[in-house]
């Protein structure tokens, strides 16, 4: 019988259904666990299943029993998966799930920065319409989409569910080649001219040694259309003091970030001093988060631990 810990299930929606497998086990829930708690509540436990609750190698090679690791979000950072295979443990994660969330979270803060909504919605709860003494007023700066550059990086099926969506409101998609790498192919602008010609910048990148600081200063000082920065993705893509910089000598028009390097972000962070200016928006990583997404997700993780003891496993990460 599988004994089967789940390490933070409050990363799910309380809404959420997260079925029991349809096979004998032992199931024990965790709302959070603490780095210090992980051992004990995996011990004794075939199958773990985290979301965010890092697994390193001082904690795997305390737990003999484990078998399979099934996280339920799509990156496996938070897994030493090289100690895994050298040791026989497999490792799923979820996929596909939030190809709608995510590019429609994108669209939602490049709409509402590119209309100045946030700064027009303060200003009328502030009684600027009253004092305007006329129908409307004009405080903050409002851009079509239509015929607006729309610079992606990424070009998994998240960059190109934005780019469809970007041709729908009639921008003009370009993807970007990787940072540094040329001769990737006519499909992809380089990354140079993606930084000087865009009028919005999205990323949809995993965070890699590679992707890293990807855009900082001397990237910002290159994007001469002043653009805005969406980031979906990881934190970690852009260097947030620099964004801060960038903000404040006005190399960019605006900021929408659903991610920060270090989550929840602590008061220093560098976004939290502009996050309440009306051109940056910053949202609690939620992108992904629409109720159809997390229960696909919870469906998702539930079979690939049904599929795993069944002896034919799913969504296996090499």
């Amino acid at each position: 019988m599988h004994k089967i810990v789940i390490l933070d299930r409050a990363t799910l929606a309380p809404q959420i259904r997260v079925r029991r497998p349809d096979f004998d086990h032992e199931l024990v829930e965790h709302a959070h666990t603490a780095p210090d708690q992980v051992v004990e509540r995996l011990t004794g436990a075939t199958i773990a299943v985290t979301n965010k609750v890092r697994l390193t190698v001082e904690v795997l090679e305390r737990l003999p029993d484990l078998k399979l690791i099934a996280v339920a979000a799509t990156g496996t950072d938070c897994v030493d998966t090289a100690y895994c295979r050298r040791h026989g443990i497999a490792v799923s994660n979820i996929r596909g799930y939030a190809v709608s969330t995510v590019p429609e979270h994108t669209f939602a803060l490049i709409l509402a920065l590119r209309r100045s909504i946030v700064g027009f919605r303060e200003d009328v709860l502030n009684g600027e319409w009253q004092k305007s003494g006329q129908f409307c007023f004009f405080n903050h700066p409002i851009r079509d989409l239509r015929g607006a550059r729309l610079g992606i990086v990424g070009e998994g099926v998240l960059g190109q569910r934005v780019a469809e969506l970007g041709r729908a409101f009639g921008m003009i998609p370009l993807f970007t080649a990787h940072k540094g790498k040329s001769g990737l192919g006519p499909l992809y602008t380089p990354w140079d001219e993606v930084l000087e010609t865009s009028d919005v910048i999205t990323l949809h990148s995993p965070l890699t040694p590679e992707t890293r600081g990807m855009i900082g200063l001397s990237e910002f000082r290159r994007m001469k259309r002043k653009p805005l920065i969406v980031n979906t993705a990881r934190g970690g893509l852009v260097v947030e003091a620099d964004l801060v910089a960038a903000l404040n000598e006005g190399l960019i028009s605006g900021a929408g970030f659903d991610v920060v390097e270090t989550e929840p972000p602590a008061p220093a962070n560098p976004l939290m001093s502009v996050a309440g200016r009306p051109n940056v928006i910053v949202t609690p990583h939620v992108a992904w988060a629409s109720d159809e997404a997390q229960q696909s997700l919870a469906d998702q993780l539930i079979d690939n631990i049904e599929n795993f003891a069944a002896g034919r496993p799913s969504n296996l990460v090499p």
